[in-house]
């Protein structure tokens, strides 16, 4: 579990360091004068608008001087920390010597090939590189029906979330506003054994919901599915985790009716939840697979990649962007995956999640606002209820817990009732563990004001 942390030690004495109770003066104004013509800010900016200044390792610095413990990592993209020696390095040498030449090859480009295929799952030989994981799952669902044809539907996951255009949003829940969903696109039940859609026990339950997929494919498509697409552990939704079999049977019931498994790690991979790739948990390996956000460790870069069987396929797709695979993005993603190897990043992953979700444990046992606690490696969840007995969503309470430990200098993460914890990898113990006591600190706060018994 070693790796190096001189650059981004912080003494606990000095951080968090709350000069100016936030959102500060200077967060007002900054934050008034880009919210004139910027919209659609997330539920985390809203709850909380500060305006960010700059970033070292695991803190963040407000425009009034505030110092905050970075507990989300930038929304999963920080992994490696905020400005990394070695990646702002490789970024900056790129930029000085060639920032853009469409798709042709160059040096760079060719390495971070060869690396992230050297790490990638069994037989996942075939890469394309883009700027967004929007971008990157598009061109997955349109290589799993050039490979698949002439199947062209595809079946995701409720509360799953994989981007924002049209594709990707059809992948997903819809907000009435946004209209229909593309034609061709079903939902199924997620294996959430907490909030279970038939009220079943595993594993008495048999892997009922995966059973159930069976009958989405005779009464709703066409029997015509390309693949099934899904977050390996939901982000957005919560953190949540299959139960132990599901990732294994969901792979042999794909292959056993000619349908692809589309893994969409945008936001589990390079050892967020300790493995380098959250399907490794159950040596598991996808038809096919997209990477995303702790990729460039905060540059854009993502990928999708595909079985050697299938990647003669990608030429059919135009496949292509202007700015996927230029050389900073490239800069960017190989030097995040030294960094991961070099300072033992999967372990230490593996180590942080043992360490907090024992301390979630604790802590749900001492609050009856915690319903559940869940997660693997550094991608952690905490549901609160009104009840534990109902498990009435607290989602008033969420937003309070979460405004009071922004207030308290934690930079972290909302989803309504759940509390979402992405600790960068590279986060000390002693560091992690101030992150808890600030955590519960507030729900405590909130318990109390609720009246919670």
């Amino acid at each position: 579990m070693s790796h190096d942390v001189t650059w981004s030690h912080v003494d606990l004495n000095a951080v968090p360091c709350i000069k100016v109770p936030p959102p500060g003066p200077k967060s007002v104004e900054w934050h008034g004068r880009a919210s004139q013509y910027m919209k659609g800010y997330s539920s985390q900016v809203r709850l909380f608008p500060v305006a960010f200044e700059s970033g070292h390792g695991v803190t963040l610095t407000d425009v009034d001087g505030n110092v905050y413990l970075d507990f989300s990592s930038g929304i999963y993209v920080t992994s490696l920390g905020h400005c990394h020696p070695k990646i702002s390095e490789a970024v900056a040498q790129a930029a000085k010597t060639l920032m853009n030449c469409h798709d042709f090859t160059t040096p760079i480009k060719a390495r971070l090939l060869e690396k992230l295929v050297s790490i990638l799952p069994g037989d996942l030989g075939g890469v394309q590189l883009y700027d967004s994981g929007t971008t990157a799952v598009e061109a997955g669902l349109r290589i799993c029906r050039a490979a698949n044809h002439p199947n062209l539907e595809f079946i995701s996951f409720h509360k799953d979330f994989h981007g924002k255009t049209l594709g990707a949003v059809s992948l997903a829940r819809l907000d009435p506003t946004q209209g229909l969903r593309a034609p061709g696109f079903f939902l199924a039940p997620r294996a959430f054994c907490y909030r279970c859609a038939f009220d079943k026990c595993y594993p008495e339950c048999d892997l009922y919901c995966l059973k159930y997929i069976d009958t989405i494919i005779k009464e709703e498509t066409a029997g015509r599915v390309a693949a099934i697409v899904l977050e390996p552990i939901q982000g957005w939704a919560g953190s949540t985790v299959p139960p132990d079999g599901y990732m294994q049977a969901l792979r042999q019931f794909c292959t056993d009716r000619g349908i692809l498994l589309f893994a969409d790690e945008v936001l589990t991979c390079m050892a967020r939840t300790g493995k380098m790739f959250c399907v490794d948990h159950w040596n598991v390996v996808p038809d096919v697979l997209t990477l995303g956000k702790g990729l460039g460790n905060g540059f854009p870069v993502t990928a999708m990649c595909v079985s050697d069987k299938y990647k003669d396929q990608v030429e059919k797709i135009s496949a292509s962007t202007s700015y996927g695979g230029n050389p900073m993005a490239c800069a960017a993603a190989l030097a995040s995956i030294e960094v991961i190897e070099e300072e033992n990043l999967v372990e230490r992953s593996a180590h942080l999640g043992n360490l907090l979700m024992a301390r979630m444990e604790q802590m749900k046992a001492a609050h009856p606002l915690i319903g559940d606690v869940r997660g693997k490696g550094c991608l952690l969840a905490i549901e609160l209820v009104k009840d534990r007995a109902t498990k009435e969503p607290a989602e008033k309470e969420g937003a309070l817990v979460y405004q009071k430990a922004f207030a308290k200098g934690l930079a972290w993460i909302p989803a309504g009732n759940v509390l979402r914890l992405s600790p960068p990898l590279i986060m000390e113990d002693d560091v992690a563990l101030k992150c808890m006591d600030i955590i519960e600190e507030s729900i405590a706060e909130v318990e109390r004001e609720a009246g919670y018994a």
